[in-house]
């Protein structure tokens, strides 16, 4: 269930960058403009990412989420109300509000749910959801964009998100023992102040290293589409065969990198070990976006395919930390917090990247400001972030931990 809501959240977002050839027959929007829906989306996606992981521990996992998906949702579906740039600057962060919470709700099921050993794996095959939602985007929004218009793919993804509401209310009961797990943990965190989590040293270097490595993948995320468009002369039918081949990959690198590190620890490497070694993998190879724009456009998808692999290889991970690190009580707050690094990185990178466009520059030097910013983040928590291991609930209330 948790993987399929990833994979709703991850469709619900490609929407508008896949759909948005069609929508500016009816919408006209400059780059910059582009760039100003992204930060729409990923401001008050930050910011309820905070928020949201808060609310999942004091709410709990079932109600927190069902409200979660329930408003995105319905914002998905506003976009297809949409009869200028300002209504879709709206919709656009009404639906970032609300997937804020998606995967602090998916990193507390596996805190609540999983041993250690297999978390990893566990969160591998939950962020492997952006990958199913990212491949089946480009094709099935082509095919509804050339069947029924751009609107009805807004009001369908905002209806396939309704669905899962249901099935989640229905499905999602949790055992005696975690409801009496969760039940504690609600109350723990409600003693807990918020501040002196954030003031943890643990806690700002995952920030940080999420803010840099999502600073990249947000660029990729929305502007694969029109660089495709714009740069290398696809249509709709194009992108509907070829932009999903990235996001399969994204996929297998997701599954992959979580396998790995459980591999690891049941061979009987340190937790720290596992953890970092596969990051510094993955942030290893993402500096080979640097050469799309100077190969030919199947060598530009294969490298592409590269950096996605990688990119969630790493991200499965980093996701995974505040798991690994932090008890039950402080898990949703600190996932929380770490998207929220995240979502910043990739909304001011967006502006950035409109404000470069616009201003003659080419998607060349954007290839090469972002593939370093995996390893940026890397180096940040191979060097600042310490010993990756459990804290102990107390160790929360002292801000040096």
């Amino acid at each position: 269930m948790v993987t399929a809501a990833i994979a709703i959240s991850y469709f619900d977002r490609q929407t508008l960058p896949v759909a948005i050839s069609a929508i500016q027959r009816t919408i006209p929007l400059s780059d910059q403009q582009f760039s100003w829906l992204q930060f729409a989306f990923l401001i008050p996606y930050a910011l309820l990412y905070a928020a949201g992981g808060r609310m999942l521990d004091l709410l709990g996992t079932r109600r927190g989420f069902l409200l979660i998906m329930l408003w995105w949702s319905v914002a998905c579906a506003l976009h297809g109300l949409a009869t200028d740039f300002t209504v879709l600057l709206g919709a656009r962060c009404l639906l970032g509000m609300g997937e804020g919470g998606a995967f602090p709700a998916a990193t507390r099921v596996v805190a609540e749910w999983i041993p250690l050993n297999q978390r990893s794996t566990a969160m591998g095959i939950i962020n492997a959801g952006t990958a199913v939602g990212s491949v089946l985007a480009p094709p099935l929004i082509g095919i509804v964009l050339l069947t029924s218009g751009w609107r009805m793919v807004f009001f369908v993804s905002g209806a396939i998100g309704l669905a899962w509401v249901i099935w989640w209310w229905a499905s999602y009961h949790g055992s005696n023992d975690a409801s009496i797990a969760t039940l504690d943990a609600r109350l723990i965190a409600q003693q807990m102040s918020f501040l002196e989590i954030v003031g943890m040293r643990k806690v700002k270097i995952l920030v940080f290293a999420k803010f840099m490595s999502d600073s990249a993948w947000y660029f990729y995320l929305f502007w694969l589409p029109k660089y495709l468009y714009d740069m290398r002369g696809f249509d709709i039918k194009h992108v509907s065969y070829y932009a999903w081949i990235p996001y399969a990959a994204s996929g297998v690198g997701s599954f992959l990198g979580g396998w790995l590190s459980s591999v690891l620890l049941a061979k009987g490497r340190s937790l720290d070990f596992s953890r970092k070694f596969v990051l510094g993998v993955s942030a290893l190879f993402m500096p080979v976006v640097m050469f799309v724009p100077h190969v030919p456009v199947g060598w530009a998808l294969l490298l592409f395919s590269i950096a996605f692999f990688c990119q969630q290889s790493w991200s499965g991970l980093i996701m995974t930390l505040p798991a690994d690190i932090f008890p039950l009580s402080a898990v949703g707050t600190v996932s929380g917090l770490v998207g929220f690094g995240g979502a910043i990185g990739g909304a001011v990178f967006s502006v950035i990247a409109g404000f470069l466009l616009g201003h003659g520059f080419g998607y060349g030097m954007l290839f090469c400001i972002v593939g370093t910013f995996h390893i940026i983040g890397f180096l940040a928590i191979l060097f600042l972030e310490g010993k990756v291991q459990p804290l102990r609930a107390p160790d929360l209330l002292t801000r040096n931990s």
